[in-house]
């Protein structure tokens, strides 16, 4: 999908689920105190990316994000960083993370423990697999792709892991399996302009 606007995509900062290392999908779980610090360094470099004067931002620019509350406490430090209020900005139930069902709450280890079977199942298709209970990546590429119809405007975003995968995948032509391994950064920014994006911070 080419895009005719610029995304500007923040991953939320980390939560203690983060850094234990257990799936969060869609469980409502906050920022801890260095997932501030990198919602804090995502604002600096957005705002380096958007240049923005009397706390205003760019003409044609949007800001929206996930409903969930570590992705709106990111948005409110990222638009607080822009010099802006913390809200108003757009929430879509489409920028929600990958549900993984019955696995949310586990770790890795966990899952490969009480679902070995299904755990190799996704391995040999973490695009098409959904956990029980849960969503394949190619269903929420559905979602976010609707999402993405919907713009009109350059946009800045913050949501999560998986819907950063799948916006490589629908934006930079990253194939599907690579996309579904790839690192999404905390406290970074990822700038899809023109077909292609770069890493930022």
């Amino acid at each position: 999908m080419l895009l005719p606007y610029r995304l500007l995509f923040v991953r939320h900062g980390e939560t203690d689920w983060n850094a234990a290392g257990r799936l969060q999908g869609q469980r409502d779980i906050p920022l801890n105190a260095r997932g501030q610090t990198q919602a804090a360094a995502a604002a600096q470099i957005c705002a380096a990316l958007l240049p923005a004067g009397d706390g205003r931002l760019p003409p044609q620019l949007s800001t929206a994000a996930s409903p969930l509350l570590r992705a709106c406490a990111t948005m409110a430090i990222v638009r607080s960083g822009l010099g802006l209020p913390e809200t108003p900005f757009v929430i879509d139930d489409r920028l929600k993370e990958i549900a993984f069902g019955a696995w949310e709450g586990m770790t890795w280890a966990e899952v490969l423990h009480q679902y070995a079977s299904a755990a190799k199942a996704r391995e040999q298709d973490r695009w098409g697999f959904a956990p029980p209970g849960g969503e394949s990546y190619a269903e929420v590429a559905e979602r976010v792709g609707a999402w993405l119809k919907s713009l009109d405007s350059d946009t800045l975003l913050v949501a999560h892991g998986g819907i950063g995968r799948v916006l490589l995948t629908l934006l930079a032509d990253v194939d599907p399996e690579t996309a579904t391994s790839t690192e999404i950064y905390q406290g970074r920014v990822l700038d899809f302009a023109e077909g292609a994006c770069t890493w930022v911070g």
